[in-house]
């Protein structure tokens, strides 16, 4: 059993209802305020959120709302048993929350792209108060991200490095900047730490780590949200690691520049990965997309992060050495 995992059964809260066919704006009103509470819809008239005392009062609030405007609703809670997995469902909400991620990430690489080394106060003025609506979005799209969707770790670190650019006092190079070097020598015998439903970043920063920086290295797999690290432990690929994306960098790259690794190989492998994970096509790696395939499979196959882990590292093997052969 993975780090984190209990064997209580997922309840759900379903909101049954049906709306009066006029007028039109509060069929709206009420479709958005669903969206504002992060609930998916699982049948055309059935939305459901993960039950707890929060979730309920949301619901029970809009429960309310639909009667006083003319409609029908109830609220139960239930157990799944059959037609629908609770993992299904879980897909659903992460689903849902990767693509408000990817939203904002979109909005932050244009505002990126629109910002120019020589730009005025003014302009600055306007891309901070642009990062911080932001970064309220980002808030609450976090408050309703109830099982840690993948795209959270991007977008903060995007957010994070665009701040940095455009913070006061400081100049475009300071982004540029490189980190500390960790010695290699420092981070052997260490505990390695990172989310749950490893995907092609932390497989790849998995494979760095056993292949070339710790071969015994023990890495663990916790929830996405709520974790308190132990002392001395190394967190990658998550919300305030050690090691995760820094700017537009995804955490593979961050790994492999704080360690001070340069070889062609690995930063062949680098670009790949970040195609990938972030999806911005920074470096139009024509490799990246059968790579991705080969990921998908592997995660749908398998639900095991250590076995993932484990059929994912052949492939970055056999990238590897082709790199080396390719480039020297």
């Amino acid at each position: 059993m993975r780090e984190g995992e209990t064997t209580a059964e997922q309840r759900w809260l379903l909101l049954i209802h049906q709306l009066p066919t006029k007028p039109g704006y509060f069929r709206v009103k009420i479709w958005r305020r669903l969206q504002g509470i992060g609930a998916v819809t699982v049948k055309s008239t059935v939305y459901a959120l993960p039950a707890n005392v929060e979730t309920q009062e949301d619901f029970e609030w809009l429960l309310k709302e639909i009667v006083e405007g003319g409609g029908e609703a109830m609220v139960c809670e239930a157990r799944l048993i059959d037609g629908l997995s609770d993992e299904q469902v879980r897909a659903l909400f992460d689903a849902a929350r990767d693509a408000d991620y990817e939203a904002i990430a979109g909005e932050v690489r244009s505002l990126a792209k629109a910002l120019v080394v020589d730009d005025g106060a003014e302009k600055q003025a306007e891309a901070r108060a642009h990062l911080s609506r932001l970064r309220k979005r980002l808030a609450e799209i976090v408050a309703i991200d109830f099982f840690a969707a993948n795209g959270r770790v991007s977008v903060e670190g995007l957010i994070e490095g665009l701040e940095r650019r455009v913070a006061e006092e400081k100049t475009m190079k300071s982004e540029d900047k490189p980190a500390a070097v960790e010695k290699i020598a420092d981070l052997k015998g260490r505990t390695w730490v990172t989310r749950q439903g490893v995907h092609v970043d932390r497989i790849a920063c998995s494979w760095l780590i056993r292949r070339f920086i710790d071969a015994d290295a023990a890495i663990r797999f916790v929830p996405g949200k709520g974790y308190v690290p132990k002392a001395g432990e190394l967190r990658f690929d998550m919300f305030e690691g050690e090691f995760t994306h820094q700017g537009d960098r995804c955490s593979f790259e961050v790994l492999l520049a704080r360690t001070g690794i340069s070889d062609p190989g690995l930063q062949a492998i680098a670009e790949i990965v970040h195609d990938i994970d972030l999806k911005d096509g920074k470096f139009e790696r024509e490799e990246a997309t059968g790579i991705a395939h080969l990921i998908a499979g592997i995660a749908m196959a398998n639900k095991d992060d250590e076995q993932r882990i484990a059929q994912g590292a052949p492939i970055f093997d056999n990238l590897y050495q082709y790199f080396r052969t390719k480039l020297g």
